[in-house]
């Protein structure tokens, strides 16, 4: 692998740090081996290096995704992702998809859970030079209740559904650890709310606390980290106390759920790009219109404590739930840092803390990736621009001059093949709504009706 110098830029190194003009750094294989006038001292006499001129731009970490559904092949809602899939094409569609993510600037990705086993085997391809990727850190089916989930009934009672499995009681719970485990997983993340059909309102907790213990004691004594989705305050503050390293949405928390994600240790994941999506773009989609201000209400009221959260101390962060319809792949990563700003009060160099440094805890990379510092990996991405003055530039996919992983400058400019969508992958319907007559007809046709 030919060594790099990247030189002229303005490094932001994903500490916090204040910017730093006219800075070189030399990568050596998949590691940052110098910077600054020693990385320029080291190529004095080389001819064989590589120089890439960053004058103007911006040298950073690649971001990283904190959350994401790679595997899920975008789809339009449950039905669809749980039973218009077969395991083989999906598997292809998420290795096609990869390559997008690199498109975005984004060099790692938490896919904490995913259809079969699909998440450890991307990432294990991607490490092998099979795939083209960013590094992936991967759970394996979420751990639900039968209660659980944003699927209500289509969850079955037991075993497997998708991209989640149902455990009844503890025996299952510490089994199912086990073994995803011993099938590779980073991370084994858990549905702690879920929408339970008969029940109207937001989500619900479907576990109880010695339930988490249990998921959180079993994965910890294998060295195993454990994330979970967590919609309601009670749902946020058992999550923290059970001892989950990281809580994705946090949604309403209040004070005392703060307090307990502060005493022990947790890291917040809120993910407002999704909902953000929904909210702004949902009309355009169709989505349902008596949703979109409770979208935007979870994102206020969650914005809020998320800030209270990083002011005092917590550690954030970015996630943009990628891998739905809603939320494509290669679109949207970028968002999760602008809403960051605009929800959660944070700067826009704390944005990025929180897509770079803050990130290497869901890579479980800590001390490898997320800054620019010398024997780190070498994840760095040329930005043609300034995300301090305007983290929004960050989503223009464009301003990417370049982007490299494990050392190896990306080709982002030949044209993915634009993939088609196979018939039986998607759900077809006949209608959105019953065609009632007084939907089809006009007043004056159901008058001449009556009247004939």
């Amino acid at each position: 692998m030919t060594d790099l110098l990247i030189e002229g830029g303005t490094l932001v190194d994903g500490t916090g740090a204040e910017p730093v003009p006219n800075v070189a750094i030399l990568v050596s294989g998949d590691r940052i081996t110098a910077m600054g006038q020693h990385a320029l001292d080291a190529c004095r006499e080389r001819s064989d290096v590589e120089r890439i001129d960053a004058t103007g731009k911006t040298v950073m970490p690649g971001l990283i995704d904190a959350h994401t559904h790679l595997t899920f092949g975008e789809p339009t809602g449950n039905d669809e992702l749980f039973y218009h899939r077969t395991e083989a094409y999906s598997s292809m569609l998420t290795a096609y998809n990869a390559r997008k993510v690199l498109r975005a600037g984004v060099t790692g990705v938490l896919d904490a859970d995913c259809l079969w086993n699909i998440g450890v085997e991307l990432r294990d391809a991607i490490e092998a030079g099979i795939v083209e990727g960013p590094r992936v850190a991967s759970g394996g089916n979420a751990l639900m209740t039968s209660v659980g989930g944003t699927a209500g009934r289509l969850i079955k009672d037991e075993g497997r559904t998708g991209y989640a499995t149902v455990v009844q009681d503890r025996s299952v719970m510490v089994s199912e650890i086990r073994r995803q485990i011993k099938h590779g997983v980073d991370w084994i993340k858990v549905h702690v709310t879920g929408v339970i059909p008969s029940h109207k309102g937001p989500e619900m907790k479907v576990w109880t606390f010695d339930e988490l213990k249990t998921v959180c004691d079993t994965a910890h004594d294998l060295n195993t980290r454990v994330v979970g989705h967590a919609r309601n305050s009670l749902s946020t503050k058992e999550s923290a106390e059970a001892g989950m390293d990281l809580i994705y949405h946090c949604s309403y928390m209040d004070d005392d759920a703060l307090q307990a994600v502060i005493d022990n240790g947790s890291a917040i994941c809120p993910t407002f790009t999704l909902l953000g999506n929904l909210a702004d773009y949902g009309t355009k989609i169709g989505t349902a219109p008596e949703l979109l201000d409770l979208f935007r209400a979870e994102i206020d009221a969650t914005g809020e404590m998320v800030h209270k959260a990083h002011r005092a101390g917590v550690k954030v962060l970015a996630g943009s739930e990628t891998g739905f319809a809603v939320t494509p792949v290669g679109e949207w990563h970028a968002r999760e840092l602008e809403m960051l700003v605009e929800y959660a009060g944070l700067t826009p160099m704390e944005a990025i803390v929180a897509a770079t440094g803050n990130g290497a805890l869901a890579m479980r990379l800590e001390g490898e990736v997320g800054t620019l510092q010398e024997g780190w990996l070498a994840d760095v991405v040329v930005f043609d621009g300034d995300p301090l003055r305007d983290v929004r530039l960050l989503a223009d996919k464009t301003r990417f001059a370049e982007v490299i992983s494990r050392g190896k400058r990306i080709d982002i400019t030949t044209p993915i093949p634009e993939r088609k969508v196979r018939a039986s992958e998607q759900v077809r319907f006949l209608a959105a709504c019953p065609l009632t007559q007084s939907l089809a007809l006009s007043e004056d046709d159901l008058v001449a009706l009556s009247l004939a």
